[in-house]
This record gives structure tokens, C-alpha cells and sequence, in this order.
């Protein structure tokens, strides 16, 4: 390889989709939330622009550049080698929603492959993907992915992808590439130390230092390990026992991916994935241990959630807590960082019937009457119709007398008009109410710290952003599309935990990898 620079080029795709949500996916959803491509991409991936506006400064391909970036240096120094050159190829991210129309997938893929015809040939690839992505008339848009990038890249060009924790695998995405890592943390805070291991699978295997060898093992479950965090029982000792063993040199990754229960793949489940260095009895002995220990905490169940009376009660309780900070409603039914859309009414509804006392700060999407207000003036009161137009199935409507506070546009959710009724503010947005941040309510000219309660429509993250002011937090069933429940009207191959009676997980494993 003297004298050769190798032209390692990268991707991503990334989108979590609710096979429950009505709300499908456009490839103007993610132009409007991110989408990047060549020396753009490029650029965005450096220490100090934001990668994705809005979301992460340095994450999965700021990760890969960066540590590309190092080892080829440190091995040019020592091997006289003219190194690397990187290239950028599409970007593209969207808010996790319903299913991508079918032009959409192929859009993406067709912007990735003008990119890749515009170039000079490649030795290797990196692909960012979700691994929970869901798509009209495909069940495995990533494999589909691949599948197209494979037949113009050749059968034997290396490929090294990174999922999210919550992907699904399947055996055509793992015959095609030479690794799949994923993130080991959740709530997600790896996503640079993810793309770093990828370039380093990468180019070992392009400099044949490296010989990633993988083994694979799923089991047919939705759910379990309790509220699946990494670093609470019961996942812990399984996690702390995966990064034990990637400091050994034979093994380069292990990750357990713990699937997104909404997502509608056939095979959807639980995976552990191990790839050593050219060792595949290790890497079969030590996969097969990691999925023995994920079936035995597949009893442990995520906590029952509090009905929104039962909610609004305790925040009325905690005056030391309003009083020091904020307390956090996460309505776990309409969480649309997991897909939902994110137009659930019922936390309004309690707040006016069992809050009226305590400011609160309620995220909703609705772009109708976005559309309708936006011309009208701040302070003018309007009769409005909030919700039940995304769900038709789910939604309920709820109508208010309102007094129009303020009208703001925001990057990722459009126009954002705020709503106030009593002592209730409703932030309505054109696009995702993603209310990970605080950051979401400033955008909207609300100071957070002037809440007494704030609703946000997220599981985990969210905790991380609010820690700084979230005193008490407390988690609400208000049904909807992410009740853990509701995936169970979803079709699967076979019989899946909880949902049915499994009581072994070797079986569907084997039907799974055809083994």
C-alpha cells in the first residue's frame, strides 16, 4: 500500500420511524431538519461547527473525520505513507416520524449515489445509520440502502456501518458489511466515540492491519432490562462487561442493540453483535454469552407511568421544587423523539381542569392553526382547535379561548405561535415538537426558569438537558402512538416477548440468521 492514499468516503441516513405514526416522512423533512453533502459535510465535521444544527456539535461522522484524521497522521509519520483522503458524500437527518414515502428513500439514496459517480473511485465506506428506519413498501430501507450502494461499490469494497442502540438487524445488512457498531450508551452520548471506532475498523481493514470478524445473535423480544439504561441495573453489569472486554486487543466492539418497539421490521428484537480481530470463535463464544444475559433480565419491565391527575397532584405538592427550579412532565405516550406526533392534548386538558394555578409550558404540533394565526396580531384572542388532525385515530381535539403571546420561527420546527390560556402556554409549531431542551421554549420566548411545570415529549434525553432546573420529573401515560403496549397490533414473524409466550430465544435466533 506505499504510496497509495486511500479515498475513504462517508454517509449517514439516520431517522427512527413509528410504524404507528400517520404522519409519513418527506425528503423535505430532512432538508428541513439537516442535510448536508460534499465538502459541506466536510467542513461541518470539524471540532468547532455545529455537525447538526441544533442537536449535536461533534457526533458519528465528526467522530470518524476526526479520528481519521489522527491515524492517519500517526501512521504516516511512522510508515512514510501519503495517507488519506477523505470523502464526503450526503448527510441527511430527520426528527423520527412515520414511515419515509417510498420517493423519499430512494431520493436520499439517489443524492448518495450522484455524489459517489462525482468522484474518483473509493476504497472503503462509512455509513451512519439509524437502523430503525421504516419505509413504504420495504421492510429493511437500511439494507435496501446498502443494497443499492453495493452494486455500485462492488462486492468486495469495504464497508463499516454504526447504528443507533435501538436498531433492528437483519441478515442481509450483516452479509453485505465487514462491521456494525452501535452506540453503547442510552440516553445516546457516544455518537463521536462510535464514528471514531468505525474509522478505525475501516481503515485497518483497508490497510489489512484489521480483520473484523462478526457474530451476531438475536432474540425475540420487545422489551425488558428494566428502564434500559446504561448505566442503571440491570443493563449495567451487561454494558460495563461489553467496554471490559474492548480493551482487550482481540475484540474491537461489542454492542447490544435493545430495538425500537415501534418499528415494524419482521425481525425486530433484541441483538448482541461481537467483532474481534480475525478470532470467530471468540467472537461466537462471547455473543452468545452477552445474549443469554439480555434474555435473563427480559422479565424486568419499564415502571408503570402516572395517569396526568395523578402527575398534576405531585407537581402541586412540590413547592420546593417549583420554587428552585421546574418540574418536568414527560408524556411518554406522545414522545416524538420515539415517532409519535407529537399533537396530544390530554396534558393541556388536566393542566386547565386539575393545574390552573401552576405556569406551564406545553409543546404542540399543529400547523393549521400556525398557518391560521400567523397573520393575526400578538395579543389578539381567538377561539382555536387544538390537535386531532396528524392521529385521526388517536387524536382528540380540544377548543380554547386563547390569547395570542408571541410568533417566533425556528430552525427544525417552522413558525412557532404561543398560546395562552390561564396561566397554561402552548408553544404550536409547524414542524416536530421536539421538546428535548430547554432551548425549545427560549426559541418560542419563554424563560424556562419562569415555569412552574414543563411538558416535554421524550423518554431519556431530556434529562440531560434539563438537569441543570428539573427538580422533581415525573413520567405520564396519556395513550398514544409510544405506549409500550401499543406496538403489540404490529405483525412480527413469530412470537415476540412480552407481547407473546416465548420461553426460549435459540429458536427464533436460528430462523433469523438462517443458521
Amino acid at each position: 500500500m506505499s504510496g497509495h492514499c486511500l479515498r475513504l468516503a462517508f454517509a449517514r441516513v439516520n431517522q427512527e420511524t413509528n410504524a404507528l405514526s400517520p404522519v409519513l416522512t418527506t425528503l423535505a423533512d430532512f432538508k428541513a431538519t439537516h442535510w448536508l453533502e460534499g465538502p459541506q459535510l466536510l467542513a461541518a465535521c470539524g471540532r468547532k461547527p455545529m455537525e447538526v444544527l441544533g442537536m449535536f456539535r461533534n457526533a458519528e461522522l465528526s467522530g470518524f473525520v476526526q479520528e481519521m484524521h489522527k491515524l492517519s497522521h500517526a501512521h504516516d509519520l511512522a510508515h512514510a505513507h501519503t495517507g488519506v483522503a477523505l470523502v464526503p458524500l450526503v448527510s441527511a437527518w430527520a426528527v423520527p416520524s412515520g414511515p419515509l414515502t417510498r420517493d423519499c428513500l430512494q431520493g436520499i439514496i439517489d443524492a448518495i449515489l450522484r455524489q459517489l459517480r462525482a468522484t474518483e473511485p473509493v476504497d472503503g465506506l462509512y455509513l451512519s445509520l439509524h437502523g430503525a428506519m421504516g419505509a413504504q413498501d420495504t421492510a429493511d430501507p437500511e439494507a435496501e440502502i446498502i443494497r443499492q450502494l453495493r452494486a455500485e461499490l462492488g462486492p468486495t469494497l469495504p464497508i463499516v456501518v454504526t447504528y443507533d442502540l435501538h436498531a433492528s438487524v437483519s441478515r442481509e445488512v450483516v452479509e453485505q458489511v465487514q462491521a456494525i457498531v452501535a452506540y453503547a450508551t442510552n440516553p445516546h452520548r457516544d455518537h463521536a466515540r462510535t464514528g471514531a471506532m468505525a474509522a478505525r475498523m475501516l481503515l485497518g481493514v483497508c490497510r489489512k492491519t484489521l480483520h473484523p470478524t462478526m457474530a451476531w445473535r438475536s432474540l425475540p423480544m420487545l422489551m425488558g432490562g428494566g428502564t434500559t439504561i446504561d448505566f442503571l441495573p440491570p443493563m449495567l453489569a451487561i454494558f460495563q462487561r461489553l467496554r471490559r472486554w474492548e480493551r482487550q486487543r482481540k475484540i474491537l466492539s461489542g454492542s447490544v442493540l435493545m430495538c425500537h418497539p415501534w418499528n415494524a421490521h419482521p425481525e425486530t428484537g433484541w441483538n448482541v453483535l461481537i467483532v474481534t480481530d480475525g478470532d470467530r470463535k471468540l467472537a461466537e463464544k462471547l455473543a452468545d454469552e452477552v445474549a443469554e444475559l439480555c434474555w435473563q433480565v427480559r422479565h424486568e419491565l419499564p415502571p408503570a407511568f402516572h395517569t396526568p391527575e395523578k402527575a398534576i397532584q405531585l407537581a402541586k405538592s412540590a413547592r420546593l421544587a417549583r420554587k428552585l427550579g421546574v418540574v418536568v412532565l414527560a408524556d411518554t405516550s406522545d414522545v416524538v423523539s420515539a415517532g409519535a406526533p407529537g399533537e396530544n392534548t390530554a396534558l393541556i386538558e388536566a393542566l386547565l381542569a386539575h393545574g390552573r394555578e401552576l405556569v406551564s409550558y406545553v409543546p404542540l404540533r399543529d400547523p393549521e392553526v400556525v398557518a391560521a394565526l400567523w397573520p393575526l396580531a400578538i395579543g389578539s384572542q381567538q377561539h382555536v382547535t387544538l390537535g386531532g388532525k396528524l392521529d385521526l385515530a388517536r387524536g382528540k381535539a380540544l377548543t380554547l379561548q386563547v390569547t395570542i403571546h408571541d410568533k417566533r420561527e425556528s430552525h427544525g420546527v417552522g413558525r412557532i405561535v404561543v398560546l395562552v390560556h390561564e396561566k397554561v402556554h402552548i408553544v404550536v409549531v409547524e414542524g416536530p415538537a421536539l421538546a428535548v431542551r430547554p432551548a425549545f421554549f427560549s426559541n418560542a420566548g419563554l424563560n424556562p426558569w419562569r415555569a412552574d411545570v414543563i411538558v416535554v415529549k421524550n423518554f431519556f434525553p431530556f434529562r440531560m438537558f434539563f438537569a441543570a432546573m428539573a427538580r422533581l420529573t415525573l413520567y405520564v401515560r396519556t395513550s398514544g402512538v409510544t405506549d409500550f403496549d401499543a406496538a403489540h397490533v404490529l405483525e412480527f414473524a413469530g412470537n415476540i416477548h412480552p407481547r407473546d409466550e416465548v420461553t426460549e430465544w435459540r429458536t427464533a435466533d436460528r430462523r433469523r440468521r438462517l443458521d
